[in-house]
C-alpha cells in the first residue's frame, strides 16, 4: 500500500491511498489539474483512479470534484450529510446524482482490495468523516479538520502504520495573526482545527514500535509554518510519558503545492 500527498494546507488538500490494484483520492480540493498533474507523477493516469473519499464539503475539500467528476465519471463516497451539502454547492456545478455513494460513519466498506473504514471527526461540516484505509495487515489513515480530540479517535487511529494527521496552526501565531476574531475563535474551537501541540498531544497515544511514517498536514499559510509544527509536534513526543522521543519515527510535513515523497507501507 502507497499513500502520497498531492496537496495538504489550508488551501487545499488532496491524498492519494492505494495498493498495486486500486487506486483512491482523498478529497479534491485543488484544482483539477493540478489533480491530475499530481496522479500523473505518481505514473498513473485519472482513469486509474477508483474512487474519490471526501472528508467534507468545504471548498480546501472539494473545489476540483466537480470538474473531474463529469470528466471521469469517478464514484464519489461521502456520507448523506456532505453529498447534500455539496450538490447544493453552485461552485461544483452539476454532478450526476449516481456517482455519489453514500455512507456512514463506523461501517466499513470495500472497494476492491481496499477496507474503507469512516469515521467521525469534530469539525463545523455538515456530517464530517476522517478515514482509516486497510489492505490486509496494512493499515493507514487520513485525519485532518477536527477541532478536539477524544477516545473515539485515538482507538480509530490506534495501530496504523502511517498516519496523514493535522497540524494546523500554531496558537500564538493565529492570536497575534490578522484573522478577524470570529475566524480565530472558529479555529480554537471544538469544531475547528488542531494545533501543533494538539496534533502531538495526540500522536504520542497512538504511537507504537512499528509505525512507520507521521504526515503532518493541512499547515495553515498564515497562522503556521513546516519547521515549527514539525518542532513543535516532535517536542510534545519528547516531553510525553511515552517510550519514545521525537526522532524515533520518520516524522514528514505535506507540501502545500508540491507532491510530497511517496510513503510505501510493506
Amino acid at each position: 500500500m502507497r499513500m502520497c500527498s498531492i496537496a495538504s494546507g489550508s488551501s487545499g488538500n488532496c491524498i492519494y491511498v492505494g495498493s498495486d490494484t486500486t487506486h483512491l483520492l482523498i478529497d479534491t480540493g485543488i484544482s483539477g489539474k493540478r489533480v491530475e498533474a499530481g496522479v500523473n507523477s505518481l505514473d498513473l493516469d485519472m482513469r486509474d483512479i477508483d474512487a474519490v473519499l471526501v472528508t467534507h464539503e468545504h471548498a480546501d475539500h472539494i473545489s476540483g470534484l466537480g470538474v473531474l467528476a463529469r470528466k471521469y465519471s469517478i464514484p464519489i463516497y461521502c456520507t448523506r450529510g456532505t453529498r447534500d451539502a455539496i450538490l447544493q454547492d453552485p461552485k461544483c456545478g452539476t454532478i450526476d446524482e449516481d456517482l455519489f455513494e453514500v455512507i456512514a460513519a463506523d461501517e466499513k466498506y470495500v472497494i476492491k482490495d481496499l477496507n474503507i473504514h469512516p469515521f467521525h471527526i469534530s469539525h463545523d461540516a455538515a456530517d464530517p468523516v476522517a478515514y482509516r484505509i486497510c489492505h490486509g495487515k496494512q493499515k493507514c489513515a487520513v485525519c485532518t479538520d477536527l477541532g478536539v480530540y477524544n477516545d473515539y479517535i485515538i482507538d480509530n487511529l490506534r495501530g496504523l502504520d502511517a498516519v496523514l494527521l493535522e497540524a494546523n496552526h500554531d496558537v500564538h501565531m493565529l492570536e497575534v495573526g490578522p484573522y478577524p476574531y470570529p475566524l480565530k475563535r472558529r479555529i480554537l474551537g471544538e469544531r475547528g482545527h488542531l494545533s501543533n501541540e494538539s496534533s502531538g498531544k495526540l500522536l504520542c497515544n497512538i504511537l507504537h514500535d512499528d509505525m512507520k511514517a507521521i504526515v503532518l498536514g493541512h499547515l495553515s499559510q498564515q497562522n503556521n509554518l513546516p519547521e515549527l509544527a514539525f518542532e513543535t509536534v516532535r517536542m510534545e513526543v519528547a516531553m510525553a510519558d511515552v517510550p519514545y522521543t521525537g526522532s524515533d519515527f520518520p516524522l514528514y510535513v505535506a507540501h502545500r503545492k508540491e507532491v510530497s515523497d511517496v510513503i510505501e507501507i510493506a
